[in-house]
């Protein structure tokens, strides 16, 4: 997002702001609403709401691509597509797999949620002000296992939707779904690769800053 300070009430801030509540809300349902019901009660309740707050940021491959944020196109694209490829792809389209019943859905959930809340928050202070240096560490220290646990939730509800969804739709479908899933082999190291130098510079920056304080 961008560097530059904005009223809270302007469009970007606000978005990462409702964003954040937004995953809030489903990590609400995955801590209280989950043991109440459990599964496939649970899934059934939740995944059109997951699919609508997940669709939400298509918002941010439309503000890369019209440069109202300097976040590359490609990469949050495919970012966007990999959850899309999920919520509408199998959640949506194929809403039986057994895949969508099972622990692997909270695990995607748990995942996503908390990476959403600390990420939108971090833009939304990033935005209006200064990110409090405990969001700043978790922004850049979460990721190293939220991202392997969300992408491996990913990954196994895609693979075991896969004969159902051949089934239902034919094999176009199944190797639509495979296709997809192949894309994670060279993204998943970039963006991790991307993380973990970040990181270092961010971590660096903020050793720098405590040097200067003290």
């Amino acid at each position: 997002m961008a560097s530059s300070k904005a009223s809270i009430f302007s469009f970007l801030p606000l978005y990462n702001l409702l964003s954040a509540f937004a995953w809030g809300y489903v990590l609400y349902q995955v801590v209280f609403l989950y043991p109440k019901i459990g599964q496939p009660s649970f899934f059934i309740a939740t995944k059109d709401l997951v699919t609508y707050v997940q669709c939400g940021a298509i918002v941010e491959v439309l503000n890369s691509l019209f440069g109202i944020v300097r976040a590359p196109v490609v990469t949050t694209a495919a970012q966007v597509a990999s959850r899309l490829l999920v919520v509408i792809g199998i959640f949506q389209y194929v809403p039986e797999a057994d895949n969508a019943h099972n622990i692997f859905y909270i695990t995607l959930l748990s995942a996503w949620c908390v990476a959403e809340i600390v990420r939108y928050t971090f833009y939304f202070f990033n935005l209006v002000a200064v990110a409090p240096t405990p969001l700043v560490i978790l922004r850049y220290s979460m990721f190293y296992v939220l991202y392997p646990l969300g992408v491996g939730s990913e990954l196994f509800i895609v693979y075991s939707a896969l004969p159902l969804a051949e089934a239902k739709y034919g094999s176009f479908y199944k190797y639509m779904l495979i296709a997809g899933m192949l894309g994670y082999i060279p993204g998943f190291p970039v963006l991790f690769s991307h993380m973990v130098a970040q990181r270092k510079k961010v971590m660096k920056s903020l050793s720098g800053e405590k040097r200067k304080s003290s």
